[in-house]
């Protein structure tokens, strides 16, 4: 059963639900109730043939009395005793409200039975039931039937309203995963902002004419974080292209004894989350890297059937706590968190120490 926190947020949601939605769901259902019922009112029409005797005004009038009936014990149910009673865990009080509706029913039919004109009979019947055992053969007869009315008034009650339930859940988590996604994205932005930002700062002591191009070239990357990228999906070319000025940006600062090598062999109109590959490169970049010893960085986008796979391997030298200032850490979780919600159980992501090199990788399934 549900908490009452949240059935609470979930009646909210419902409240905030798009009009659209609400009016197409009822709608369908609406068609559903008056196509049911009319065939039901159109029985005596179905089995009219040119044996069997036509439908006249008396005998049809006495026919619909019975799918009137059965309406007005549906409908009560359905629109008062289940949500007032059953919903509310009233269940004695639902039992014998509908045991006083069948009786009230059955009486009203068998009354407007011996009042309306009878039909014309086509044979004379040589006996007749006693009018008493005629009544308990009518209430015996019916009563069944009706509390199978009433019975599948409330299974159709409690099964709408268990799809509308379940829709509303399903709004609400979503909502919830788009805030988290979001919420996910507005710290990548400054996390990227930050280490971008250090390393044109170590560049300006040495070169402050290639820190004014670095600069520049920053901000075409910010203007694809901040604004390209806050489309659900993007091209894949445009990640790309974002990931190429990237690596341009920070080989300006690379020592001599630092290789870089990048190989990109994709379909280029695939359709990708942003931003999916900046964090694992961006480490690379920072744990990678030795000024006086042979480093290697060596990047990998490549497609291999229906999966994107993209493997950094680098060599390491892990940054201390003194030395990495820049939130290390932050990416690695945050691109998990966002594989989580975006690729549910359609993603792999390993990256571990082998040795003297520290290796990446990331597959996405595309079907």
């Amino acid at each position: 059963m549900l908490m009452e926190s949240q059935k609470q947020m979930l009646m909210e949601a419902a409240s905030k639900r798009p009009l659209g939605g609400i009016l197409s769901y009822k709608g369908m259902g609406t068609i559903i109730h008056i196509v049911s019922w009319c065939i039901v009112f159109g029985i005596p029409f179905f089995f009219t043939g040119r044996e069997s005797e036509s439908v006249t005004i008396q005998s049809y009038m006495r026919f619909v009395l019975v799918p009137l009936s059965f309406m007005f014990v549906f409908y009560v149910n359905y629109f008062l005793l289940v949500p007032q009673t059953l919903f509310k865990k009233r269940t004695i009080h639902f039992f014998l409200s509908n045991v006083v509706l069948i009786i009230f029913t059955m009486v009203a039919i068998h009354f407007l039975m011996r009042i309306l004109p009878p039909e014309a009979p086509l044979h004379a019947r040589p006996h007749r039931t006693p009018p008493l055992r005629e009544i308990i053969g009518f209430f015996s007869g019916n009563a069944m039937l009706y509390l199978l009315v009433a019975a599948l008034s409330v299974a159709i009650r409690m099964t709408n309203s268990w799809f509308e339930m379940e829709s509303i859940r399903r709004e609400v988590e979503q909502k919830r995963t788009e805030a988290e996604l979001k919420n996910l994205k507005n710290q990548l932005n400054p996390h990227f902002l930050f280490n971008t930002l250090n390393n044109i700062y170590c560049l300006i002591a040495f070169s402050p004419e290639r820190a004014q191009g670095a600069v520049h070239d920053l901000s075409r990357l910010l203007r694809y974080v901040l604004y390209e990228s806050s489309q659900e999906l993007v091209p894949l070319e445009k990640d790309l292209d974002f990931i190429r000025n990237y690596v341009e940006l920070m080989r300006i600062r690379l020592p001599e004894n630092v290789t870089t090598n990048m190989e990109i062999n994709v379909n280029q109109s695939i359709q990708i989350a942003p931003l999916l590959f900046i964090s694992p490169i961006e480490n690379a970049f920072k744990h990678g890297i030795s000024n006086n010893r042979p480093s290697f960085i060596r990047i990998s986008i490549r497609q291999e059937g229906g999966q994107l796979c993209c493997r950094i391997v680098n060599s390491y030298f892990p940054k201390d706590a003194t030395q990495d200032k820049s939130g290390s850490g932050i990416g690695i979780q945050n691109l998990e968190r966002r594989l989580e919600l975006l690729y549910p159980e359609h993603y792999s992501l390993i990256h571990e120490q082998q040795g003297d090199k520290y290796v990446c990788e990331l597959k996405l399934d595309l079907s």
